[in-house]
């Protein structure tokens, strides 16, 4: 495993999120598509709340003690209680890329990680380098899921006309 590699990239990511984002209006950031799928602004704030209960803290947890169980997480639910879609994206994006700079202070400053730690979890089993790797993928996969709202969106403003000429988004 390349470490290095994916803690680079969660740390890129911490820039391109800003610029992805940037200038959407309040609307459209709290705009769902008709399948009730996230709204951008909530797949922001999810991003900020993983930060810290999710990929971080299960890290350090599999790091240290791979016996220790982990906190149990409910993203779905959490949007919901939490109250995503009223919030502030400006505000989600500047929490996000600070809980993210700290993070990247941390991983790099591990001394010697024990990759292969493992933690069993009722899924599976999975080891800190899982972890490390999922937590880079998470942060593409929700790139993928705001770039598809943002082509939704441009289906809707375009009304009547079509965006076929683009290409297809399952392209």
């Amino acid at each position: 495993m390349n470490s290095q590699s994916l803690i680079d990239s969660l740390q890129r990511f911490a820039d391109i999120l800003p610029a992805v984002v940037n200038g959407i209006s309040v609307e459209d950031a709290r705009w769902r598509p008709e399948d009730g799928a996230w709204s951008i602004l909530e797949i922001v704030t999810h991003m900020a709340d993983e930060e810290v209960e999710d990929f971080p803290a299960r890290l350090k947890r599999t790091l240290v003690d791979p016996n220790q169980k982990w906190s149990p997480i409910d993203p779905e639910r959490w949007a919901v209680e939490r109250r995503y879609n009223d919030g502030d994206l400006s505000e989600q994006v500047q929490r996000f890329v600070s809980l993210r700079g700290e993070s990247i202070n941390w991983l790099r400053g591990l001394s010697d990680p024990k990759w292969s730690n493992t933690y069993v979890h009722p899924k599976g089993e999975i080891s800190a380098g899982d972890l490390l790797a999922s937590w880079a993928a998470h942060d593409a996969l929700h790139l993928r899921q705001i770039a598809k709202r943002l082509f939704q969106m441009t289906q809707r403003d375009a009304g009547e006309h079509s965006t076929a000429y683009a290409g297809s988004w399952t392209a």
